[in-house]
């Protein structure tokens, strides 16, 4: 008797829907594709109960006819692809002709569709086709899918709940948007709109609709291409991060994938700017021959398989670098409030009936005692304080006049400590602060940085200042930690201690990098552990490291010996970063120094900075900021921590209530 039988194509589409159709968002996925497929210029996504209940797809793409609406449920049925050769050039979102029979085999589906001469409606009972006949639609395609899994409680019951399945189906569907910009989509759940996007080709203006304002406004626009890729997209500034991976968003040619060589190369390039654990924000096309790429290596689409893969590492890399090093901006501190405490009016009470003066004036102290009420007695503003808040507030008087009464001060400040008779709030603080000297000095000491650059130019292997940086005039210390400076757009507040260790860590980089070989002989030679096969390729080895300065010794069968290390390996752990250096090279048969030496360059560059809780001088502090600016990439340290934030005027306005 037989034991192998064929199955008949209803159990067939069953098993493939277990590939296709992993949960609800699955489907949006692949009905969405194919109304992209379809040149919909809107899209309309209907969600009920997480998916699980009702999935309505509307578009108004180029719809089907009455034949190609009961032939799409076939399986393998397509008109995406027609030959071999269209395999190895895949333009479309779909191609394999299993999407549309895998969902009508777990579910309840309803399709109507129209392509301007023709409308029907079909259908298709969990596999089975119930009707195909003509009705009323407007051009375009809907499709209805009810009832997922019931039929197959296995699949059922894997699964969540429907908020949690919502989440998924927005997620893809964001995704869609950020892709396809061009496109309008709107997204509801159980009747409720959540998301819609104008389909005007403005990418940044979906970023902002998933990401923020403030996001979206300061996202660096990435270009870069070679002879086989060109990339494009945005790439949001460091401060905003996310503790996850899944915010790098990857597109080839317009279709989400995932790739961990191209996501690890962008988080590469973010490397510098992060914190340990925590990833960035990135939205990346990359456009290419559909020749370079198969997707045709699972159902789902989502991995791929790419003819140069670490060309366009590398471009990925050198792209998303140079746009941080050109369009870096300083973190700012709004940008980082959470639970923002909105401003609550109270409203007035307002009288239509006709009043005497006497009523008049009581409706007014009532409507008084509630806007202007605080938790205190309303005071009353005397022709006296008005004076003194006049000159508590002068910088609301015009530049030019401050300028112009600027000489006057002095005057006015040798005549008040003279006289008994005036003593306005300003004059009185002016004469506590000019007692002392050290505060006299503070003063005296405000000097813009420009100066300091001059001054610095002037001596000897002077360096530029990094145009990027803003123009800052120190200020104080505050907490023996960090350094107050004013600049164009605020406050900035600078790390002193995450300011200094990036400058050395620069000058130690640039040191090892310009060739200095300076050794030092060990007094106990260091032997490391390997393979046979380091061991047998030790002159490969070795002709990559001479740039260094490191050479290895055969010790043995499995041993390498090293009698002498380069001096900028001091105050590290040689033996392990020795055994780090010959485990890389062995993985991807080269070495990268840069990522070799930064953990340790960092290191030295952090004992031999200033430590926080130290007091500074104003030429220390001044001096600090100098070297920041001389730096490629100022604003972050080594280890991805900021060296310096701002607190912008507009915010220290609005915080204020001055607004």
């Amino acid at each position: 008797m037989a034991r192998i039988h064929q199955l008949d194509e209803h159990l067939s589409n069953m098993i493939a829907a277990g590939e296709v159709v992993e949960r609800p968002s699955g489907i949006v996925k692949e009905l969405v594709e194919n109304s992209i497929d379809a040149k919909a210029k809107h899209i309309e996504i209907q969600i009920l109960q997480g998916g699980i209940d009702c999935i309505t797809i509307i578009d108004d793409g180029c719809g089907m006819d009455a034949q190609d609406a009961t032939l799409a449920f076939e399986r393998h049925a397509t008109s995406k692809i027609q030959a071999v050769d269209d395999l190895w050039k895949i333009s479309t979102m779909g191609f394999r002709g299993e999407a549309l029979p895998s969902i009508a085999s777990v579910s309840q589906v309803t399709l109507r569709t129209n392509d301007g001469i023709d409308s029907s409606e079909v259908i298709i009972y969990y596999g089975t086709l119930k009707s195909a006949r003509p009705c009323g639609t407007p051009k375009g395609t809907m499709l209805e899918v009810r009832n997922l899994f019931q039929k197959t409680p296995a699949r059922f019951k894997h699964l969540k709940s429907p908020q949690y399945e919502f989440s998924l189906i927005s997620d893809v569907v964001q995704k869609f948007a950020i892709s396809h910009p061009n496109i309008g989509f709107e997204l509801s759940h159980d009747g409720r709109s959540v998301f819609k996007t104008k389909g005007n080709g403005n990418l940044r203006e979906v970023l902002m609709q998933i990401y923020g304002r403030d996001g979206a406004k300061t996202a660096i626009e990435l270009h870069g291409q070679d002879l086989d890729y060109t990339i494009r997209g945005y790439a949001l500034q460091p401060q905003f991060q996310r503790a996850t991976k899944y915010y790098v968003l990857l597109y080839i040619n317009g279709r989400m994938i995932r790739n961990y060589h191209l996501q690890k190369a962008v988080m590469d390039a973010y490397a510098p700017y992060m914190p340990k654990d925590r990833y960035p924000i990135a939205v990346i096309n990359m456009e290419m021959d559909a020749q370079l790429v198969d997707v045709n290596v699972h159902p789902s689409k989502w991995e791929i398989r790419l003819s140069k893969e670490k060309q366009l590492e590398k471009l990925l890399y050198q792209t998303i670098k140079a746009a941080l090093m050109q369009d870096m901006e300083v973190p700012n501190i709004q940008a980082r409030k959470e639970n923002k405490k909105e401003k609550i009016e109270i409203q007035e009470l307002q009288f239509t009936y006709p009043r005497d003066q006497e009523v008049k004036k009581l409706h007014t102290e009532v409507n008084d005692s509630f806007v202007h009420y605080n938790g205190k007695p309303k005071q009353t503003i005397t022709e006296e304080s008005k004076v003194q808040v006049d000159k508590v507030e002068p910088q609301e008087a015009p530049v030019e006049a401050e300028k112009q009464e600027s000489v006057d001060k002095k005057q006015e400040l040798s005549e008040s400590q003279s006289s008994d008779t005036q003593a306005p709030i300003k004059d009185q603080v002016i004469e506590e602060v000019s007692t002392t000297k050290q505060a006299e000095t503070l003063f005296k000491d405000i000097v813009p940085i420009q100066e300091v650059v001059m001054k610095a130019e002037q001596e000897p292997a002077s360096e530029s200042i990094n145009p990027s940086l803003p123009q800052l005039h120190v200020i104080g210390q505050f907490h023996n930690s960090y350094i107050l400076a004013e600049g164009e757009k605020g406050l900035y507040i600078i790390d002193q201690h995450a300011a200094q260790e990036r400058y050395h860590y620069e000058m130690i980089q640039k040191q090892i990098l310009s060739g200095v070989k300076d050794t030092q002989p060990l007094l106990i030679p260091i032997t490391v552990e390997t393979t046979i096969s380091a061991v047998s390729r030790i002159d490969d080895l070795n002709a990559l490291l001479e740039q260094v300065g490191i050479h290895f010794e055969v010790f043995g069968n499995t041993t390498l010996l090293c009698r002498e290390l380069p001096i900028w390996l001091k105050d590290t752990k040689e033996e392990a970063f020795l055994q780090d250096m010959i485990d890389l090279w062995q993985k991807d048969d080269e070495i990268s120094l840069d990522k070799l030496r930064k953990h340790t360059i960092a290191t030295m560059a952090c004992h031999s900075s200033i430590r926080f809780h130290r007091s500074l001088t104003m030429e220390e502090m001044k001096q600090v900021i100098l070297d920041l600016g001389k730096c490629e990439q100022p604003f972050h340290c080594p280890h991805g921590r900021p060296t310096l934030i701002c607190y912008e005027d507009k915010d220290l306005i609005h915080d204020f209530e001055r607004g």
